[in-house]
């Protein structure tokens, strides 16, 4: 056990008193945040819970939900879910502008690089509106 007012930190993370009295809560309620799945400590092969630097992360964020906003855990389990997906559609799109970026790149060079070598060079015609008497 950690000796009170200072943090057990351990090679991968925190142990589970220690986290508990630096945020001053019961041990019990990490765990139920554990069953609910808004935290998921790695474990020891020992099986002893420890939280890194992003388990506290989380666990500030299901706080601040929780104490200051008065988000009950079911509420704080779809915020976190759609925190999720909010972040992989953020990758995906990122990813799409970058792939889309890329190809007008490439398309705009292989288009400058085809007219510029062109055996017969083609210019678009000008148009211009016909009048109804041109047709009688």
């Amino acid at each position: 056990m950690a000796k009170r007012g200072r943090k057990t930190r351990t090679k991968a993370g925190y142990t589970i008193s220690a986290v508990a009295e630096m945020y001053e809560l019961h041990p019990q309620t990490l765990r139920l945040y554990e069953r609910e799945g808004l935290l998921t400590p790695s474990r020891t092969e020992g099986n002893t819970r420890l939280y890194t630097a992003e388990d506290l992360e989380q666990l500030e964020l299901v706080l601040k939900l929780t104490r200051d906003l008065g988000v009950n855990l079911a509420g704080v389990e779809i915020i976190l879910n759609m925190r999720k997906r909010m972040a992989e559609m953020e990758k995906e799109m990122r990813a799409f502008v970058e792939y889309a970026r890329q190809e007008f790149v490439t398309r705009a060079a292989a288009s400058q690089n085809s007219t510029q070598n062109a055996l017969v060079r083609w210019e678009r015609p000008v148009l211009s509106r016909a009048s109804q008497r041109d047709y009688r």
